[in-house]
């Protein structure tokens, strides 16, 4: 009886110029990912970086280049599976189409398709986030890898995670620096200080703050925090329950949400649905049925009320 086949599909997302090509041939030379195997790569883009036919011989990989996404049929799929039988399949996606679930529909079903990574130039992101942000979101929003190349001390590390975490809080992210190709996943200096007795969070860096505390809530676990809100209280809430955060805007105004943590305490049965505070708090991480999963709790030690700031809506930079 045949074994039966499971070939794992590698996407890799990104617009063109954006370090795809790059980072696929280098992956393919890592001694942890090759050990023989034969890969397909379907290449449906063609920027500067060309593949090394050298490499690509060494590496028991061929090439199929794809010109319009009409292409990618399932016959077409299943066309190269049998003429290659690869044991892997790398592909590189056009940044300007749209994904959708086409791609998965019409792969053979031996096709497993185990990480989606997306690429990004890390020079042009914030261009590219001013002018196109739905389209750039699209590229990342299901990613499982981020990885932003072509760092430089410049490089908002802070702005670039926070917009990736806001809509898609399981990729993991990555920095690449310019001259190198090794992988750095340390943040820059968060504008407020975790160790102070309290952590005082201004205006501008909620976005900042929600995203850490959000990802990160051991590091928050105990301490206590001081910011400006707006109150949210549902229908089915306590009456000594609140959500105190902020409106946030991710890419464009179709795309604001209101982001805050639950909050406890007889200090939150003043206050109602848009009320503008002040909210002290100490921070615990405890199960909670809303996040599905154990997350940050605050309990309250004191609320004022508070006049708007300025700026109402939080963006994540």
């Amino acid at each position: 009886m045949a074994e039966e086949r499971e070939i794992p599909v590698y996407l890799f997302r990104g617009f063109l110029e954006s370090g795809k090509t790059t980072f696929i041939m280098n992956t393919l030379q890592d001694p942890y990912f090759y050990n023989g195997e034969r890969t397909l790569i379907i290449a449906c883009e063609e920027g500067e970086e060309e593949y090394d036919k050298e490499i690509l011989l060494k590496y028991n990989t061929v090439v199929v280049y794809v010109d319009e996404q009409e292409q990618l049929t399932a016959q077409f799929l299943k066309e190269l599976d049998d003429k290659y039988c690869p044991d892997r399949v790398m592909i590189e996606y056009n940044g300007t189409w749209i994904l959708g679930d086409t791609l998965m529909i019409v792969s053979p079903d031996e096709w497993i398709y185990v990480q989606t990574i997306t690429t990004i130039d890390a020079s042009t992101y914030k261009a590219y986030m001013s002018n196109m942000g739905s389209i750039m979101i699209e590229q990342y929003q299901d990613a499982d890898m981020v990885l932003f190349n072509r760092c430089n001390e410049n490089t908002k590390k802070s702005f670039m995670r926070s917009n990736v975490k806001a809509v898609n809080r399981r990729a993991q992210v990555l920095y690449e620096a310019a001259e190198d190709s090794e992988f750095d996943d340390s943040e820059d200096e968060l504008p407020f200080d975790v160790n102070a007795g309290v952590i005082d969070i201004g205006d501008d860096d909620y976005g900042l703050w929600y995203i850490d505390a959000l990802d990160n809530p051991d590091k928050y676990k105990g301490k206590t925090v001081h910011f400006k809100a707006m109150v949210y209280k549902g229908p089915g809430f306590a009456k000594n329950v609140i959500v105190p955060g902020r409106h946030a805007m991710t890419c464009c105004a179709d795309d604001i949400a209101f982001v805050g943590f639950m909050c406890k305490g007889d200090a939150c049965k003043d206050y109602k649905k848009k009320d503008w505070v002040y909210v002290t708090a100490q921070i615990k991480v405890e199960f909670i049925p809303a996040y599905k999963e154990k997350g940050p709790v605050l309990y309250a030690q004191k609320i004022e009320p508070a006049q708007p700031p300025k700026e109402q809506l939080v963006y994540f930079t």
